[in-house]
């Protein structure tokens, strides 16, 4: 099978473009053909490498997918050869404490497909058939990649551990990422009143199509926390969608007493420092989490095949041009997520 895939950590060079044996469908697994990937930042910190992560070469980058079952392994049932599939990539072995309550993403063996196991920059996957979820008729392949992870994400952050809820006011930091912009248009869907702090203006008028209420440059008001507090008549946010992590200062000071600030990631460092004497003197809450379960995924997967939530797509290259695509992700300039396409 045709496949991009890496034998070393590095730059987008490392990347290569050529052929791999394809998988086999093991017991309780699903080998789906490959329509469309969709990319994630996360692909480009595995390519570059961090201390302790642990890769079996050739290793193939991509969380994100969507196609048709191309086999079945021995046990599966509830699927057929043909069907259409989205790909969950949160990877649980069903059988933990967690996995039992329902808590699949808190799993004792937990990963994430394209992180430690290869992924879905390739023309076929083989997959556990829990972690598919069917297509409808119709629906475009690379839309559903594309939601797929960000959603998941946005959703478990901001439904399940969040609690957002209508009326709330929500700070998104960051205006055309993939896992902010579905942020946006969930918390306009439970009906929230949205703010965004984007980088330039062509960013904030996405996330103005995309429903946002509120528009702050911070090319243009590096303080936005103060031309926050000005938009909400000196009141505040409820809670801040903050993946960046260097920011946290200035999303604390957008908070209002007893505010929230959620977070799965952290695109500025890993590292950084806060006062914390806005934590206690204003009563608020840091909430992290990774990912979501497979209810989670159902829930948030309905509502974007029913039209309810609509992934912005930046552009599409195939995927034997996946290191141009890496590079324009790394660049920053991309609106929406960018995928693959895979085969015809």
């Amino acid at each position: 099978m045709k496949a991009v895939y890496l034998q070393e950590h590095g730059g987008p060079e490392v990347l290569t473009y050529g052929d791999l044996p394809a998988p086999e469908a093991q017991p309780g697994q699903a080998l789906v053909k490959l329509q469309a990937a969709a990319l994630n930042r996360l692909d480009i910190w595995v390519r570059a490498g961090w201390p302790g992560i642990k890769l079996d070469y050739p290793h193939i980058l991509g969380a994100d997918g969507a196609g048709s079952i191309a086999a079945l392994g021995a046990g599966v049932t509830g699927f057929a050869v043909g069907d259409r599939v989205v790909i969950n990539s949160n990877l649980s072995d069903g059988t933990c404490e967690f996995c039992l309550t329902g808590r699949d993403n808190l799993c004792r063996n937990w990963h994430l497909l394209g992180e430690t196991i290869s992924g879905t920059y390739a023309e076929y996957v083989a997959i556990p058939a829990q972690n598919l979820y069917p297509l409808p008729a119709g629906y475009d392949a690379h839309r559903a990649a594309a939601a797929a992870l960000v959603y998941h994400t946005a959703w478990h952050s901001l439904v399940t551990r969040g609690s957002l809820q209508p009326g709330e006011r929500l700070l998104v930091v960051g205006a055309s990422g993939g896992v902010n912009t579905a942020s946006i248009q969930i918390a306009k869907h439970i009906g929230a009143t949205v703010y965004v702090v984007g980088s330039n203006a062509e960013k904030l008028a996405l996330a103005e199509a995309i429903g946002a209420d509120h528009l702050i440059d911070r090319s243009q008001q590096e303080n936005w926390a103060k031309s926050l507090y000005a938009l909400t008549e000196k009141q505040g946010v409820d809670v801040v969608v903050d993946n960046v992590g260097t920011t946290f200062p200035l999303s604390m000071r957008a908070l209002r007493k007893g505010g929230r600030i959620l977070t799965v990631g952290n695109t500025g460092g890993p590292k950084f420092e806060f006062d914390n004497r806005y934590m206690f003197g204003k009563h608020l809450s840091i909430i992290g989490s990774t990912m979501g379960t497979h209810k989670d995924f159902a829930e948030v997967m309905d509502l974007v095949f029913a039209g309810k939530l609509d992934p912005a797509l930046d552009q599409t290259f195939p995927l034997s041009e996946a290191r141009a695509a890496q590079e324009r992700l790394d660049s920053g300039k991309q609106l929406g997520k960018i995928t693959l396409q895979i085969g015809g």
